[in-house]
C-alpha cells in the first residue's frame, strides 16, 4: 500500500494502512488511485498522534500527495470552482496561519479552518479570470484587464497556485474581486487536520459537520486548549481509531533540541536536573544556547514565552523602552497579536470578513504604520498568504501594576491586538520560529508552584511546548535581563518579502 519512493517506520507503515482503509472504505483507494462516490450519512474520524519528531508531518504530507495523485481536488480555502458532481474533496487545515504556512513550506496546500468554514464570494466577472486559471473555463475578456495582465495573472497562478495571488499580479485589489464571506454550505469530503491539540470541542464540531473523514494529527504532550480541563478533542477517541507514532525518524539527527524536549517525559526528572541537561546540551552544540538576557532585537519578530501574564507585560514594557518607542504611539515594525474581533453581533458578516483574511485570535502581526482612515492600522499578518492587510484596529498596550491599557490605535469596532515581543507559552502552540528564546525563570516558578495539568508537572508541559517551537536553534534565558537592540526597529524585512495583495478591510459602520 505504501507510495514506492517512500520508507516508513514500522508504526509510520501501520498508520498509513489504517487511514488507507479507512479512505477506501469512504470510497477513496489510494492503492489504485481510484475513486468511487462517498457514502450518505458515513462518517469516520482517527487521530494521529506523536510527540514532536515522530513523523506526524512526513506522514500527512504524504497521504496529501497521494491523495492528489489519486485525483481528489485539493480545496485551499481562497477559490472554490463550481461544484461537479463526480468529484471528492480534500483540505488541509491548521487551527492558526502561522501553524498552516509550516505546512506550506513544506509543500502542502494548509489552509486555516475558518477560510474552510468560510468562503469567499468572487465579483462575477473575476469570477471568470479564477475559473480560467484553475482550468474550468476558457480565456475570458474582462472590461479594464488588458491581455498583459492577464498573461501576468497566468503566470503568478502556474508558479503559486493562488487565486487571489493571481489576480493581485494582474494589478487587482483584494476589494475589486472579493465581495464578502458566507457560511460554508455545501459539506466536502476528507480533512486532513495539523495541530489538532489546539482544537476545542466546537471547532471539532464545526469540522464533523463539514467533513464526513477527518484525520486529526496532533501532540499529546502539548497543553490543551484553556478550558478543557487539560484534555484534547482525540483523547475522547476510542483506542482502535488513535494511531500512536514513536519518536524515531529525526533521532538520526542527532537533534540536541528534540533530545531536550523527550527527555521532559522521565517522570523522575527535576527541574534543577533538567536545567543541567540544558547547560550540557549548550556546551555540546551551538543550536543549544543558556543566554543570561533575553535579546531584544529577536523580539521583534520571534517572541519571548513565559508562563506568566505579569512577566509577558514587564518584558514587553522593557522592550519597548529599550526600542526607544514612545509611550503613546507605536513604532513601524512592532509585533501584536491578535487578541479577538470586538464588534457587536449585528456585523456579524464584518466579523467573518476580518477573521477569513488572517485576523483571528492568535494571529502574529506586524505594525505596519498607521491606516488611510482614522482608526485604521496597516499590519502585515505573519504566515498568511496574503498577509498585508489594512484594518480597523484597537490596539492595546497593558503596563506592569495598571488595570486599564492605553491605547495608541482604536477605531470605534474592529479587531483587537495586544503586543506581541512577549506571549505566554499557551499563545504560541501552533507556531514555530527559527529561533526561540524561553524565559526560564517563569518555568522554575511553574516547578515551584507544584501544579499539574492532565497528570503531569505543569512545568514539563510549558517546556515541552515552548522547546519544541523552536526550529534550529533554543535560547535557554537564565536571568531576568534585557539586552539593548543592536539595530532600530523596521519592516523593510516584510515589505521586500512576497506579498502582492494588500486588502482594506471595511469595518466601519
Amino acid at each position: 500500500m505504501l507510495p514506492a519512493a517512500l520508507t516508513f517506520s514500522d508504526d509510520q507503515a501501520e498508520a498509513w494502512d489504517r487511514v488507507s482503509d479507512q479512505l477506501r472504505g469512504m470510497g477513496v483507494d489510494l492503492l489504485n488511485a481510484e475513486l468511487t462516490p462517498g457514502a450518505e450519512g458515513k462518517t469516520s474520524v482517527l487521530a494521529v498522534v506523536g510527540k514532536a519528531g515522530s513523523g506526524k508531518t512526513m506522514l500527512l504530507a504524504s497521504l496529501y500527495k497521494a491523495l492528489k495523485a489519486a485525483g481528489v481536488d485539493v480545496i485551499s480555502g481562497d477559490y472554490e470552482g463550481r461544484r461537479r458532481k463526480d468529484r471528492r474533496t480534500l483540505a488541509v487545515l491548521a487551527p492558526t496561519n502561522k501553524a498552516a504556512s509550516v505546512l506550506r513550506l513544506r509543500g502542502v496546500p494548509a489552509t486555516t479552518i475558518h477560510r474552510i468554514l468560510y468562503t469567499p464570494m468572487y465579483d462575477p466577472q473575476y469570477e471568470k479570470i479564477a475559473e480560467w486559471l484553475a482550468g474550468n473555463g476558457p480565456r475570458p475578456a474582462v472590461e479594464g484587464l488588458t491581455e498583459l495582465a492577464l498573461d501576468r495573472a497566468k503566470a503568478f497562478y502556474d508558479n503559486v497556485a493562488s487565486i487571489p495571488g493571481a489576480l493581485a499580479a494582474a494589478g487587482l485589489r483584494g476589494s475589486d474581486f472579493i465581495k464578502g464571506w458566507k457560511r460554508r454550505e455545501e459539506p466536502l469530503d476528507i480533512g486532513l487536520v495539523d495541530e489538532s491539540s489546539m482544537l476545542d470541542q466546537r471547532q471539532f464540531d464545526d469540522l464533523r459537520e463539514i467533513f464526513p473523514t477527518l484525520i486529526l494529527f496532533g501532540d499529546p504532550a502539548q497543553l490543551a486548549p484553556v478550558g478543557q480541563s487539560g484534555e484534547m478533542v482525540f483523547d475522547k477517541l476510542g483506542g482502535a481509531r488513535k494511531l500512536v507514532l514513536s519518536r524515531i525518524h529525526r533521532q538520526a539527527e542527532d537533534n540536541p533540541i528534540l533530545d531536550l524536549a523527550h527527555a521532559l517525559a522521565d517522570p523522575d526528572l527535576g527541574f534543577e536536573e533538567f536545567e543541567a541537561m540544558v547547560e550540557a546540551a549548550a556546551r555540546r552544540d551551538p543550536r543549544v544556547e543558556v543566554a543570561q538576557r533575553v535579546d531584544s532585537d529577536l523580539m521583534a519578530r520571534s517572541p519571548v514565552l513565559v508562563w506568566r501574564n505579569a512577566t509577558r507585560i514587564r518584558l514587553i514594557t522593557a522592550f519597548r523602552a529599550a526600542q526607544g518607542a514612545p509611550e503613546f504611539e507605536l513604532l513601524p515594525g512592532e509585533p501584536l497579536i491578535c487578541d479577538g474581533i470586538e464588534l457587536p453581533l449585528k456585523h456579524r458578516k464584518k466579523r467573518i470578513d476580518l477573521e477569513a483574511r488572517g485576523l483571528i485570535k492568535g494571529a502574529q502581526v506586524i505594525y505596519m504604520g498607521p491606516g488611510n482612515k482614522d482608526g485604521f492600522a496597516k499590519l502585515h499578518v505573519m504566515g498568511a498568504e496574503e498577509p498585508q492587510v489594512s484594518a480597523a484596529s484597537i490596539i492595546k498596550i497593558e503596563k506592569p501594576g495598571e488595570d486599564e491599557p492605553f491605547i495608541p490605535s482604536a477605531a470605534k469596532m474592529g479587531a483587537a491586538f495586544l503586543h506581541g515581543a512577549a506571549v505566554t507559552i499557551h499563545k504560541a502552540q501552533g507556531s514555530q520560529w527559527e529561533t526561540v528564546q524561553v524565559f526560564a525563570p517563569d518555568l522554575f516558578a511553574a516547578a515551584q508552584a507544584g501544579r499539574t495539568e492532565a497528570g503531569l508537572p505543569l512545568w514539563k508541559r510549558l517546556a515541552y511546548v515552548a522547546i519544541t517551537r523552536a526550529e534550529r536553534q533554543l535560547k535557554w534565558v537564565v536571568r531576568n535581563r534585557l539586552g539593548l537592540p543592536l539595530v532600530p526597529l523596521g519592516v523593510e524585512d516584510l515589505r521586500t518579502s512576497p506579498a502582492p495583495l494588500a486588502l482594506e478591510v471595511e469595518t466601519d459602520v
